[in-house]
């Protein structure tokens, strides 16, 4: 007879941005089969419905994480679930393209607006509920993109997540002496809608598969679930003394 289960420790509450698709999507799930409540939180109803089908767990809520109040709403409906929260996970990013020469105010603009302030201002809104659970962790997504060059492609969107691992060593010291830990991860080329969001063509984005494809050492394309295993493991209570970290889960790239 298998011993009784005597866990009394209660289900965290975890907060993902982003996940109506790819990444956002694997995380939330995967947060709920380890028993966790997770609100899933994007712009698009429809992928958030997707998201939580036959995951009970999973509350999706629709929001612009840009929008003036925002973080506030957010914090609040993820508060609400289960009375607490333990995990935030800033995953939510647009890419932009083009190179020096083609950009302009607006498309810097919406994507620092998205990739790094609405972090910040999540992150921030957050601490509170986070710190009155007696310490939790923060979860940034960044990219490998961010620790190489990537000329005439998306600079601005590799230099907002290079941005947001520089907030992740700053906050994992700032907030440690709140019990708050702080890690990121950084992945390379992985299977997801992030290029038909950014509207390019089907040959535009298989030129950009086939570059990650002669960058990436173990010679193919990820999952997100192995990007959402990653972001498991390093929020998971036993890597406590894991924090300040940028986890590369980019089959090689940034070391090739």
């Amino acid at each position: 007879m298998s011993p009784m289960n005597t866990d009394t420790t209660p289900a965290r509450t975890v907060l993902v941005t982003g996940a109506g698709t790819g990444i956002g999507r694997a995380t939330a799930r995967a947060f709920a089969a380890e028993g966790a409540h997770v609100l899933a939180v994007g712009r698009r109803p429809e992928p958030l419905a997707e998201t939580a089908a036959g995951h009970p767990l999973i509350t999706p809520l629709a929001a612009d994480i840009t929008a003036d109040g925002a973080p506030e709403q957010i914090v609040r409906a993820a508060v609400e679930l289960a009375g607490g929260l333990d995990v935030v996970v800033n995953n939510a990013g647009i890419v932009r393209g083009g190179g020096l020469g083609s950009l302009d105010a607006a498309l810097i603009h919406s994507q620092l607006a998205t990739n790094l302030t609405a972090p910040i201002l999540l992150t921030q809104a957050a601490l509170p509920a986070v710190e009155l659970g007696g310490g939790g962790v923060v979860v940034n997504v960044s990219t490998s993109v961010g620790q190489r060059a990537w000329p005439a492609r998306s600079s601005v969107y590799a230099a907002g997540k290079s941005a947001l691992e520089l907030l992740t060593r700053s906050w994992a010291v700032e907030l440690a002496p709140r019990g708050i830990r702080v890690v990121a991860v950084a992945p390379g080329g992985i299977e997801t809608p992030i290029g038909e969001h950014q509207g390019l063509t089907a040959e535009q984005q298989e030129a950009v598969r086939e570059w990650q494809l002669a960058h990436t050492p173990l010679g193919r394309i990820g999952r997100p679930e192995e990007v959402a295993w990653a972001i498991t493991a390093l929020a998971d209570p036993r890597a406590s003394f894991v924090t300040g970290v940028v986890l590369p889960v980019d089959g090689g790239a940034v070391v090739a």
